[in-house]
């Protein structure tokens, strides 16, 4: 879906600046290319498009709805499920939640989709098949959706709205005001158009020196970490094998298609599956220019509770992976 970004980069890197592919440096500037346009295309794309059913659809009813009714834990199925068809990286998945926290849906359900997103996808599903066998595979799958699951349901049971910037306050009442106006005058579409507009722009805006700086650091990790740097942590002598690789795979940001090589290169070297997997897991769920993107929407208060509480199901289920396989 995004070939054509990377052929922009691969131009611009390889071409216009006549760098080579094996250089630190070029790897790391056709990545920060490369990501910074696909996600501000997905901001751009999501929120639109969020905004023109916000406009229709009222938030308080969605909201109304989504907390009223015992739905017994299925919305936060849905949330993870929504996940695995959505195949994006962890920075590319904080445009969907700033538009699932603007259109009134639940934090904790927010959770559980941004949590499954970049962990489980048809690109990581195959890859996944094809070096692990389908047992294994179905395994991780489904530990991928429970994950997502029980991380979005004990984050909304903490009620950490109140841990949401201002900045996302202000727009969830701006959107409301909005709304409000385009039912009480029954405006048509072509008269909604400017005001939604407007609203993206402003959005985009926010958010942009957190994309930019996110991705930046994003890009420098990915071209000059040397991907044998943790092998010498996660020996099976280690009974903190997992925490440890787990805590030192934040700092690195890959996709799971990205990350899925190196896994199998670790699995061979003799470090146990569990304990590779974990390191998958933090590696494409956690990672540090996630966390400068989510500081425009959460403060560090709730990007360290959420960070902490999907850091501590990742380790259980890296445990849970060894024991098992």
């Amino acid at each position: 879906m995004f070939d054509w970004i990377q052929n922009i980069a691969d131009y611009i890197v390889f071409d216009l600046l006549g760098m080579g592919s094996e250089s630190h440096l070029s790897e790391a500037l056709n990545f920060f290319i490369y990501d910074t346009v696909k996600i501000f295309l997905l901001l751009f794309v999501i929120i639109f498009l969020m905004g023109i059913v916000n406009s229709y659809f009222p938030i308080d009813k969605v909201r109304n709805f989504l907390s009223r009714n015992k739905l017994y834990g299925f919305e936060y199925l849905m949330a993870s499920l929504f996940g695995v068809v959505t195949p994006f990286c962890s920075c590319s998945s904080i445009p969907l939640f700033i538009g699932f926290v603007k259109g009134g849906i639940p934090l904790g359900v927010t959770f559980a989709f941004l949590v499954t997103s970049p962990l489980v996808n048809e690109v990581a599903i195959g890859l996944f098949a094809g070096l692990f066998g389908l047992k294994i595979t179905t395994i991780y799958v489904i530990s991928g959706i429970v994950l997502g699951m029980v991380s979005g349901i004990i984050l909304q049971k903490l009620k950490l709205e109140r841990f949401l910037t201002p900045w996302v306050k202000d727009i969830l009442t701006n959107a409301e005001k909005e709304q409000d106006k385009f039912i009480s005058e029954k405006q048509k579409f072509t008269q909604r158009l400017p005001v939604i507009w407007n609203e993206v722009l402003k959005i985009l805006k926010g958010v942009l020196p957190y994309v930019v700086i996110g991705i930046a650091v994003g890009g420098l990790m990915h071209g000059y970490i040397p991907e044998g740097f943790f092998e010498k942590y996660m020996s099976k002598d280690n009974l903190l094998a997992v925490p440890v690789s787990t805590l030192l795979a934040v700092p690195m940001y890959s996709n799971a298609s990205g990350i899925l090589p190196v896994v199998q290169v670790l699995v061979e070297k003799g470090i146990p599956l569990g304990t590779a997997i974990a390191f998958m897991m933090a590696v494409v769920g956690l990672s540090l220019p996630e966390a400068m993107l989510l500081k425009k929407v959460m403060s560090l208060k709730l990007i360290g509770i959420f960070f902490g509480v999907v850091t501590l199901c990742i380790i259980i289920s890296g445990y849970l992976f060894n024991i098992i396989l």
